[in-house]
């Protein structure tokens, strides 16, 4: 059997596996609280992995191993910044979000919740911030379909229209039949392909240069200045920017939603701990597979070409095509399962944030899950047709989404949940700060326009909403729920409470 079909094998084992877990959740979803949120009733692991899969996407496995590959560890200051991030995240959001979003009349999502905390009877905020998570997210559902198709054609020079066409397909057709279960539990298997690559790709490859000695003379001879984290070139406003991405974990809502399918809050702290260790195997996993291919393919440049396919380089050079093939379905991995992620929040802004805004009468549960399975078609659709012809708009838009993301919702996520005071104004004002600052700092460049748009962008918001929070009237009411959130959350951490429904 040729190379290609070993490797076409291992993708088809892979399609048929995310589809049974579809059709599995779906006998399981039986109301709009179990298709947005599985019901609250998500374990620790599962939340875990989730939040890591859905997080990462092809980064993981082609953009961090390349850069580092390409410049050295230099590069490595990005995940550094994100590990940390996304650790302070665990421990300061998840326990407050999961038990606020239910105190708060239990809300499904980011916008709704933001609403409901801060008593905007208008739904002026509720329906911005599902305009914008509307917004930027169909947007990236479309570049992760631009990246699936991009990846057959490279992988197995398939047409670009068809490779899309196939991602986008099974990835719609498990998450519009199972919803947020199907889309959490492929996580898991995506999380563990992804994670369990990095690691067999850097270890076959020490072994094959003959042990870890002879692997770090190998690396030193090509590259004497790999393992440094401050280079010629390093500047202290490229290392604070590249830091700076942690702050974006805040203000993720398809990050940020996993918290509030926690069974419950006290289970944030072994959620952390996996989900921590996680992403720790998985990038220093990736750095790993940087410097084993600098030792392997450095000394001539042409056998490998484009740096950020040095991982497919090692795979398909370290083992057999059959388990080459899932090195390649563990990058598919990446892709679909950031895709289906933002494809579900997606789904609930068009739903719950927007549709549910304007109805003028209840649908019921069974016609609100039809409602998202058809919010899941229409964005599937229409993120479809943008990706159809490849367009580095999409990809620029992308790129400084995260940026986006995190100005514009993170401080108000903390706000809302660290500090009563805080008014519907005054997120409203942070919001439109952060968003702006974002917009305009990323077409300026030069000096301390150099830096990373998330900083300034995320202080204009914090600094905006609390000033505009301060001068504004704040309802009486949202003392009483806040002190009552923060004694529940207080109650979980001591262990004296098992679930909110008790």
């Amino acid at each position: 059997m040729t190379e290609q079909g070993y490797q076409a094998i291992t993708m088809i084992v892979y399609f048929v596996a995310m589809v049974l877990i579809g059709l599995w959740s779906y006998r399981r979803t039986k109301n709009m609280d179990d298709y947005m949120l599985a019901g609250r009733n998500l374990g620790p692991m599962a939340t875990a992995l989730s939040a890591g899969a859905s997080d990462m996407s092809g980064w993981l496995l082609m953009g961090l191993p390349g850069a580092l590959y390409a410049s050295g560890m230099v590069e490595f200051w990005i995940a550094i910044g994100l590990t940390v991030g996304a650790w302070l995240n665990w421990k300061y959001t998840a326990p407050r979000l999961r038990t606020y979003t239910e105190v708060a009349g239990d809300s499904l999502t980011i916008p709704t919740f933001l609403g409901r905390r801060l008593h905007d009877g208008s739904r002026s905020l509720q329906i911005t911030a599902g305009i914008i998570t509307l917004a930027f997210f169909t947007f990236y559902v479309s570049s992760g379909m631009v990246a699936g198709g991009q990846f057959f054609q490279a992988s197995f020079g398939m047409d670009y229209h068809v490779g899309m066409v196939t991602v986008a397909g099974i990835t719609v057709l498990y998450t519009l039949v199972g919803g947020f279960l199907a889309v959490a539990y492929t996580d898991v298997v995506q999380g563990l392909m992804m994670v369990t690559a990095l690691v067999a790709v850097p270890v076959a490859g020490v072994i094959r240069l003959g042990g870890i000695g002879p692997a770090l003379d190998a690396i030193a001879a090509v590259d004497p200045y790999a393992w440094a984290l401050w280079g010629p070139t390093t500047t202290a406003i490229g290392v604070i920017s590249a830091i700076a991405w942690g702050l974006g974990y805040f203000g993720q809502p398809h990050i940020i939603v996993r918290f509030m399918a926690l069974e419950s809050p006290a289970q944030a702290k072994s959620g952390r701990r996996i989900g921590i260790g996680w992403m720790f195997l998985a990038c220093v996993g990736a750095a790993a597979t940087a410097l084993v291919g600098i030792a392997q393919y450095k000394r001539d440049e042409a056998a490998l070409g484009n740096p950020e396919t040095v991982f497919i380089g090692l795979g398909q050079l370290l083992f057999h095509p059959l388990l080459a093939g899932f090195m390649l379905a563990a990058i598919l991995a990446a892709i679909m399962s950031t895709i289906s992620s933002q494809l579900l929040v997606s789904s609930s802004a068009l739903v719950e944030d927007l549709y549910q805004a304007f109805k003028k009468r209840s649908v019921g549960e069974r016609g609100s899950i039809v409602i998202g399975r058809v919010g899941v078609l229409i964005i599937s659709v229409v993120a479809a047709a943008l990706a159809w012809n490849v367009n580095d708009t999409i990809l620029k838009l992308v790129a400084f989404a995260w940026a986006g993301f995190g100005a514009a919702f993170g401080p108000v996520v903390i706000l809302t949940l660290y500090w009563k005071r805080l008014t519907r104004w005054g997120a409203l004002a942070g919001m439109a700060a952060g968003a702006v600052v974002v917009s305009l700092w990323a077409n300026l460049s030069g000096g301390i326009f150099d830096l990373y748009e998330i900083l300034p962008g995320f202080l204009a918001n914090l600094i905006t909403a609390i000033v505009v929070s301060l001068i504004t009237k704040v309802d009486p009411q949202i003392d009483e729920e806040f002190d009552h959130a923060v004694a529940l959350v207080d109650d979980f951490q001591k262990g004296q409470l098992a679930k909110p429904a008790e």
